[in-house]
């Protein structure tokens, strides 16, 4: 008669047997459950694709050429790698990760970190490099319902907003005109070397001060990147008239919100609540507005912020929205996890109990 004992090498092996079967089922029985705030991060992914949606199809409509093999997903909004606007150099790859809908689910993400409710006034700096990312933003504000206040430049790096006649100013109009997002503007300026257009040619800082006014959109175009940077955060300030910013938002390398392009890479991307840097080159508006104790969301690494939320990386095709970890998350079922330790627990019980059995046994035999 068998009886299951720890110095048995059969009850051992019998009990790892039947760990590891337990082990496969409770694995095998994982469910996906929806993360956090999930209606609203579905609700800015879809508004985010429709956002894109629009643009192609106005594009589309004007007859421009679309790069296939730089732009495989048609989108309209990955632009020529040179124009009279181009500031800077472009990373292809981020701006193809930036088209993801489901870009606007991980600002909801941050957010619901920041705490923001609705009417919360939020500051936001963001140039043409980074169309998508800007779009992503203002989908996610309007499914929150906050009070976007968007300083932007219109410079761009390659592959970003680099049309002259269709830059982000431009693109902000469309989507307002055709009533995706309920924010424009409210003030601009060049960007590039010292926000005053540097590095750009006649023509090109001519364009965007043609694109400014055929938007309607106030030029911030001082003598001096510290002059603009001071405008800049009185312009914000002007436009709440004195109520207090939630966040600030930083898209892009401006250097009017970066103070310095260094400055950019010394802070991860990504929400902090709280931003204390010394000893840095010149404060933009992101550092300015990080002194008052403000939380800031920082987007210019593109590929590592897609990374660390588990996006991506330009993808072809594009995600539909609702897919990825930012959605749902894979867990163990409790009820079956319950069930085989319970399982497990009876069996080592079991063991425990026939052993002391024996022992009882063996001692009573002793006695007599």
């Amino acid at each position: 008669m068998f009886i299951p004992s720890a110095k048995s090498n059969l009850s051992m092996l019998l009990l790892l047997i039947i760990s590891l079967a337990l082990f496969i089922w409770v694995n095998g029985e994982r469910v996906f459950v929806s993360e956090e705030y999930y209606t609203e991060k579905l609700e800015a992914a879809k508004l985010m694709q429709y956002a894109e949606q629009v643009i192609k199809e106005h594009r589309l409509a004007q007859d421009i050429f679309i790069d296939e093999v730089n732009d495989p997903n048609l989108s309209a909004l990955i632009g020529d790698k040179q124009s009279l606007i181009v500031t800077d150099r472009g990373n292809l790859t981020a701006k193809l990760t930036s088209l993801n809908p489901n870009f606007a689910a991980t600002i909801v993400d941050m957010f619901k970190k920041a705490k923001l409710k609705k009417d919360d006034k939020v500051a936001f700096s963001c140039t043409g490099s980074f169309p998508a990312i800007n779009i992503a933003v203002m989908s996610a504000a309007k499914v929150m319902e906050l009070d976007l206040v968007i300083i932007s430049s219109v410079g761009s790096s390659m592959f970003g907003a680099t049309d002259p006649d269709f830059n982000w100013l431009d693109i902000e109009t469309l989507l307002y005109d055709k009533g995706v997002f309920p924010f424009k503007s409210y003030a601009t300026s060049m960007g590039g070397g010292r926000d005053l257009g540097r590095g750009l040619n006649l023509l090109g800082r001519d364009a965007i001060i043609e694109a400014a006014g055929r938007n309607n959109v106030l030029l911030v175009n001082e003598s001096s990147l510290e002059k603009n940077i001071n405008l800049k955060m009185e312009l914000y300030d002007e436009a709440v008239k004195g109520a207090n910013y939630k966040l600030y938002i930083n898209v892009g390398g401006g250097l009017s919100s970066l103070g310095n392009s260094v400055n950019g890479r010394l802070v991860k991307p990504g929400f902090h609540k709280y931003v204390s840097l010394k000893n840095i080159p010149l404060k933009g508006t992101m550092f300015l507005f990080a002194d008052r104790g403000i939380p800031i969301i920082h987007l210019l690494d593109i590929t590592k912020f897609s990374e660390d939320y588990e996006l991506p990386v330009a993808p072809d095709p594009l995600p539909e929205p609702g897919t990825g970890n930012m959605f749902k998350n894979e867990r163990y079922n409790i009820t079956v996890a319950s069930i085989a330790l319970g399982i497990l627990i009876i069996l080592i019980l079991a063991v425990i109990f026939f052993d002391h059995k024996q022992l009882k046994l063996k001692e009573d035999e002793l006695e007599i």
